[in-house]
């Protein structure tokens, strides 16, 4: 039986462990993001800032498109996918939202004078909202559409999009992948809700 003062040593040693991983994770973080940033090449800073500013208009343009074409065939099955992958798109964003509220990671030029941001962004560092909506957006569409002509350009560009993150400054790598994962996440289980509520209504 674990008593109270085994279980207060167990739960030391835990906080211990994790706050050296933290520190170890934080190190890794800002000096690969120096790798990225300090060392990049400056004259890819416009097509960067070009990628990065595909991320929100192709993610809601992409459910409207596929919907108008729902609407113009009147084809009630690409209609439902063009709701889904919007769908995907808000729930992404309502968790990327809630999360950097919670957390408040102040941007990496905040703490590090050193990374030099192309931009100022107003809003906290953790997650990437840029990363969180274009990953919702291939993940959706890949699942939606499971041909490689659809996937590969997908998550191609929401790849390219991630990296601009860190090229111009504005994220650490672990925030780029928790908004990756954020925004794949959203899509599988939005996926996975429609295909609940949809058993439940024919049954």
């Amino acid at each position: 039986m674990i008593t109270k003062k085994m279980f207060f040593k167990i739960c030391s040693i835990l906080v211990m462990l994790l706050s050296m991983n933290y520190s170890n994770a934080q190190n890794f973080d800002i000096n690969l993001l120096r790798d990225i940033n300090i060392h990049r090449n400056k004259s890819l800073d416009h097509a960067f800032e070009t990628i990065t500013n595909t991320a929100v208009p192709i993610s809601i343009a992409t459910p409207v498109l596929i919907y108008s074409v729902g609407l113009i065939k009147k084809d009630s099955l690409t209609k439902k996918q063009a709701i889904y992958i919007g769908e995907t798109f808000l729930a992404s964003a309502f968790v990327t939202i809630a999360l950097k509220d919670i957390i408040k990671r102040n941007r990496p030029y905040v703490t590090y004078p050193e990374i030099e941001p192309h931009a100022v962004e107003g809003s906290y560092s953790m997650p990437s909202g840029h990363t969180s909506s274009v990953f919702a957006t291939a993940t959706a569409l890949s699942i939606a559409y499971p041909k490689w002509y659809i996937i590969a350009p997908s998550f191609a560009w929401a790849s390219a999009v991630g990296y601009s993150r860190m090229h111009l400054g504005v994220h650490y790598p672990t925030d780029v992948f928790v908004g990756a994962i954020i925004g794949s996440g959203s899509a599988y289980l939005t996926h996975k809700a429609n295909k609940w509520l949809n058993k439940r209504k024919h049954n």
